[in-house]
């Protein structure tokens, strides 16, 4: 199997920001002993494509309800390859969990924008049967599988990126 990608965490000051940006009202050591505690992503088992993202708070959602998840994480990966975020199978079957924006995308240069390339997952529990769902911190919410990507022969793309969601179609002046 072919080795292109590797996961980190974010610096505490970026998760700090983030955190306090999510979670308004925490003490710095309370974020500070989250961030302690976050896990890289890992596979569950030698044939699983999805490496399972652990949930580095407690977290209650009930149907219709959203919440934004800074996870603590950014992905290193070789160009020419894409990380894709879905909720884990099981909770999407059983509580019709989604990404608000239906898969999430990581490309490879994500790594090195503003925010350091953190990885926030902003999900919706779409329940019509009224369920509700509870993850416990360290539990599996998300899942990121990487995937090679191909482009166009007349492709001349030469944009840099230097912010997050929707940064590539802003100025750098816009996304200061």
């Amino acid at each position: 199997m072919r080795r292109i990608a590797a996961f980190e965490k974010v610096s505490f000051a970026q998760y700090e920001k983030d955190f306090t940006d999510a979670f308004p009202g925490h003490e710095r050591e309370e974020i500070q002993a989250v961030y302690e505690d976050i896990t890289l992503p890992r596979r569950a088992t030698a044939g699983s494509a999805g490496y399972d993202f652990a949930a580095p708070v407690a977290f209650v959602l009930r149907p219709g309800e959203t919440i934004k998840i800074p996870t603590g994480i950014r992905a290193r990966m070789e160009e020419d390859w894409v990380l894709c975020l879905f909720p884990r199978s099981g909770q999407g079957f059983k509580y019709r969990l989604q990404l608000n924006n239906t898969v999430g995308i990581i490309d490879s240069d994500y790594y090195e924008a503003d925010n350091e390339g953190h990885i926030l997952a902003k999900l919706t529990n779409d329940s019509n049967e009224g369920r509700v769902l509870e993850i416990r911190p360290g539990e599996g919410f998300l899942q990121g599988i990487f995937l090679p990507y191909g482009i166009t022969e007349e492709d001349q793309a030469e944009g840099v990126r230097t912010g997050g969601f929707g940064s590539t179609d802003r100025t750098p002046e816009e996304t200061a």
